[in-house]
C-alpha cells in the first residue's frame, strides 16, 4: 500500500517504465556479492518494482481499450506473461549454458539479466517517446 500510495501521482505509463527499471537493476545486487542476504535484497527490490509496476499496467491496459471492450483488452493484457513462459525456460537454459558450463562463471548471469531488464526499459522508453506520443496526438 505505502508503494501504491508513493505512486499515485506517477501517470501510470510512467510507473510501468520505472517498476521495469527497478525489476530489472535489482539483480546487480547479486553481480558483486552472489551470498544469500544479497538474494534476499534483490528479491525485496524486484518486488518492489513489481509493486510499482503491475497495478498501473492493469489500469494502463484498461484505459486503452474502447468502451464496452475491457475485458477483452485485459485478457490481452495476459498475453506477454505467455509469451514469456514459452521463451523463458528456452532462454534461461541457453544462458547458464552459456556462463555455467561452457565459460564455468555462472555469476556472470546476472548482467544478462539485468540487461534484458534494461533494454525492456529502454523499449518502454522509445515506444513512450515515439509511437505512443503519435498515437495520442489528435489527426
Amino acid at each position: 500500500m505505502v508503494v501504491s500510495l508513493l505512486t499515485r501521482r506517477i501517470p501510470a505509463f510512467t510507473a510501468i517504465t520505472l517498476g521495469t527499471l527497478i525489476t530489472g537493476v535489482a539483480w546487480l545486487f547479486l553481480v558483486g556479492h552472489p551470498t544469500i542476504p544479497m538474494v534476499i535484497a534483490a528479491m525485496i527490490v524486484v518486488a518492489l518494482g513489481e509493486i510499482t509496476q503491475t497495478p498501473r499496467y492493469y489500469e494502463y491496459i484498461s484505459r486503452l481499450a474502447p468502451p464496452g471492450q475491457q475485458g477483452t483488452y485485459m485478457g490481452f493484457a495476459f498475453l506477454p506473461l505467455g509469451i514469456g513462459s514459452l521463451s523463458g525456460g528456452w532462454f534461461g537454459g541457453k544462458l547458464m549454458h552459456h556462463f555455467g558450463e561452457v565459460q564455468n562463471r555462472p555469476e556472470r548471469i546476472w548482467w544478462a539479466v539485468t540487461a534484458v531488464g534494461v533494454a525492456t526499459t529502454v523499449l518502454l522508453w522509445i515506444y513512450d517517446k515515439t509511437i505512443r506520443q503519435t498515437a495520442v496526438e489528435p489527426v
